[in-house]
């Protein structure tokens, strides 16, 4: 497990054994995150998501307590996948950093509680998989504007991105801030 620049964000690069089979690898070991993290994920719920490129999904986030931890990777196809602090009163807030998940490295990142996320799809198609520590509870799920220009997410994507309904109606980090729906910054 590798510290992102955003404290709570960890990527994870597993070793692959090829032969003439195919591959082999361990995408998730909870003792490797428990020691990264300091604590244990409790596995509440692992989404799937098939997305054609320029489709961008978030940037999510969820009340805090309890939050919602997830552990992303990407199984085929490639994308972009974004973390972004959220938190009020952090020392990177509004800060992201992007790390690109794709089926050949099998990196996987993990985000904390608290913090946002996203991913684009860099692929004609991709598939993520993301366990959550908590299942989706649409009272408790928030969003701020991906395209939002205070943030600055360089989707690196070509033409215009593909957002959900939700999403291009999600307000920006500032609107967030000002309706108070952002999550305190708690140091570690």
């Amino acid at each position: 497990m590798e510290r992102m620049s955003i404290e709570g964000a960890w990527s994870f690069t597993p070793r692959i054994h090829s032969d003439i089979r195919g591959d082999f690898l361990e995408c998730f070991r909870a003792e490797e995150l428990r020691e990264a993290v300091g604590h244990t994920m409790e596995l509440a719920q692992v989404n799937c998501s098939v997305s054609r490129r320029g489709v961008v999904r978030g940037v999510h986030f969820a009340d805090v307590p309890p939050g919602q931890a997830k552990y992303v990777t990407c199984v085929s196809g490639a994308v972009l996948d974004v973390v972004v602090d959220v938190r009020v009163g952090s020392p990177t807030f509004g800060a992201w950093e992007g790390l690109v998940l794709d089926d050949v490295s099998r990196r996987a990142v993990y985000v904390a509680e608290g913090l946002g996320h996203g991913f684009v799809a860099l692929s004609e198609r991709a598939t993520v998989l993301y366990l959550c520590s908590q299942p989706y509870a649409p009272r408790r799920e928030h969003g701020v504007h991906p395209l939002d220009p205070g943030i600055g997410i360089d989707w690196r994507i070509d033409g215009e991105a593909i957002l959900s309904e939700k999403d291009a109606a999600a307000p920006t980090l500032g609107q967030a801030l000002d309706s108070g729906i952002l999550p305190r910054y708690q140091p570690s």
